[in-house]
């Protein structure tokens, strides 16, 4: 039996955003600011985990490292330094995957940390990434990922309580010739064990006049392991006057409203007008090239989306089904299909200081496959999407150590970049793709990767040869070939929270109808 309905239900996302908003945390998403902050607590905290792998369930430890401030002031955001995740496999794991013929992985790590304050709670997500490491022959694998994270603001006085939670590692898994082993990806799932010391807790920074003695010495934290939430300053107010001077989530927030901020037009026009089905989002992230042991920024972008609707296959009992979705986009940019110009800096060979002027231009369909699974009995969905884009990269200008160079007009790779592709016959020809993983159960808010909510988004590319580089006589082509062309390019694309344009969302979309959140690009 096969019917059709809305990919991702819009409403259950709206109420968990609404009810988000009256947290009392501020969770000022992805770019960390500045703090009114006084010392530095320098936390090293090894924490028990259990992590779902194909053999089974097994214990992993974790390592959570991170200088947090000793105290902060209400009202001003504040983002833990130097947050390192270690996460250590054993040997069972190990075996795990190179049953799967890999022989090298590659890591990201997505740490769900509980933000408390007086009674209220909120989640932020700590992402990471690791550089590719090959599989030990014998002995536990140990996997080492950094990147920035939210920054948070409370709103009032009271301890702000940092609690480790549900930690998902994210694989890329290599074979021996350098194509990917087994299914390509692998997402392993851990929760924290029920003996772990604190609960879980990280940290724990005093806010405001309660949270420093008359000497303006930090206070110590009102609040034991086993009590995050707990505050010393107005536990004696009356409940709803705490609530009052509780913290909320900043609209203005990097990431968040689009009056204070820098990005290109995201807008359906009479040349590509919208449809019932029509999304917007801004995408943007880094790519490695590895020849120059680099990476570029991929530039804030625009891509317009048609969602497809979604087939459901039932399970035979009715209590949920399988789940796949086609749906189709384009990059925009000044009416073509292609991102705006990006500038990047590299050491060719090393020593020689290499400026280049880039487009990638978008020569094909974008297409946006998801499938996964749904329960009708716990709501929870759970999809993995293939992006798949032909792009060719475009150079408009180069300067070598600080010399410009005549580019021409016409300098381009001679083909579209690609990735190792696992089903060619169904999908030929040069493109790249991108792989992500989300679910979504709500009330919750969604994690990971879904088409609608956006999220980050991997792959792997082959920069090819370049062709038409040169002016004047000069041929430039071998030049760029070897100093940039090559396989191995590691890529991190994040995609915004998208505007359903038909129907509109102040959480989602300006009043003009333009994605409203706007991602930054992590490694």
């Amino acid at each position: 039996m096969r019917s059709h309905r809305a990919a991702v239900p819009r409403s259950p996302r709206i109420r968990a955003r609404s009810a988000s908003l009256t947290a009392c945390v501020v969770l000022a998403a992805l770019v960390p600011t500045a703090a009114s902050a006084t010392g530095a607590q320098e936390v090293d905290a090894e924490l028990p985990y259990v992590c779902a792998l194909p053999s089974g369930e097994l214990p992993v430890t974790v390592r959570v490292s991170a200088d947090f401030p000793g105290r902060a002031t209400p009202g001003e955001a504040f983002s833990p330094d130097g947050v390192t995740t270690t996460v250590e496999l054993p040997a069972e794991a190990v075996a795990d995957l190179t049953a799967l013929d890999a022989t090298t992985a590659r890591a990201a790590t997505r740490l769900g940390v509980g933000v408390t304050q007086n009674e209220a709670a909120a989640t932020a997500t700590w992402r990471g990434t690791a550089e590719q490491v090959a599989l030990p022959e014998s002995g536990p694998l140990t996997l080492t990922t950094t990147g920035d994270v939210p920054a948070v603001t409370g709103r009032s006085d009271g301890d702000l309580a940092f609690t480790a939670g549900a930690l998902a590692v994210d694989l890329a898994l290599g074979a021996a010739d350098g194509s990917p082993a087994g299914p390509g990806s692998l997402t392993v799932d851990c929760s924290l064990a029920e003996d772990a010391p604190g609960e879980g807790l990280l940290a724990t920074v005093p806010l405001g006049q309660d949270a420093a003695d008359p000497d303006g010495t930090p206070a110590p934290p009102g609040s034991s392991p086993g009590t995050p939430g707990a505050s010393p300053g107005p536990q004696d107010e009356p409940g709803d006057r705490r609530r009052e001077r509780a913290p909320e989530i900043a609209e203005g927030a990097p990431g968040g409203a689009a009056a204070d901020r820098d990005a290109p037009p995201c807008l359906y026009d009479d040349e590509h007008p919208s449809t019932s089905a029509s999304l917007n989002a801004y995408v943007t992230g880094y790519t490695n090239v590895k020849k120059l042991k680099g990476a570029s920024l991929l530039p804030l972008s625009c891509v317009l989306i048609e969602q497809g609707p979604t087939d459901i296959d039932f399970f035979p009992d009715f209590s949920g089904g399988y789940l796949s979705q086609h749906s189709e986009g384009t990059l925009r940019h000044q009416g073509r299909a292609q991102t705006p110009p990006f500038e990047a800096t590299f050491l060719t060979f090393g020593f020689t200081p290499t400026k280049a002027t880039m487009v990638l231009e978008q020569t094909g369909p974008m297409t946006m496959d998801a499938s996964g699974e749904t329960s009708f009995v716990t709501l929870a969905t759970s999809l993995e999407t293939r992006v798949r884009i032909p792009l060719v990269l475009r150079v408009t200008a180069l300067e070598v150590n600080g010399t410009p160079l005549a580019i021409g007009a016409n300098c381009r790779t001679q083909r579209p970049l690609h990735s190792p592709e696992p089903d060619p016959a169904k999908f030929p020809g040069d493109h790249v793709l991108l792989t992500g993983k989300g679910t979504h159960q709500p009330p919750d808010q969604p994690v990971g990767y879904l088409l609608s909510s956006g999220g980050p988004l991997t792959g792997e590319v082959t920069i090819p040869a370049f062709t038409g580089c040169g002016a004047g006589g000069e041929n430039l082509d071998r030049l760029l070939t070897a100093s940039v062309s090559g396989p191995g390019n590691y890529i991190k694309q994040t995609q915004g929270q998208t505007c359903a344009v038909q129907v509109f969302n102040p959480a989602e979309c300006t009043e003009d109808l333009q994605p409203l959140k706007i991602p930054v690009p992590e490694r």
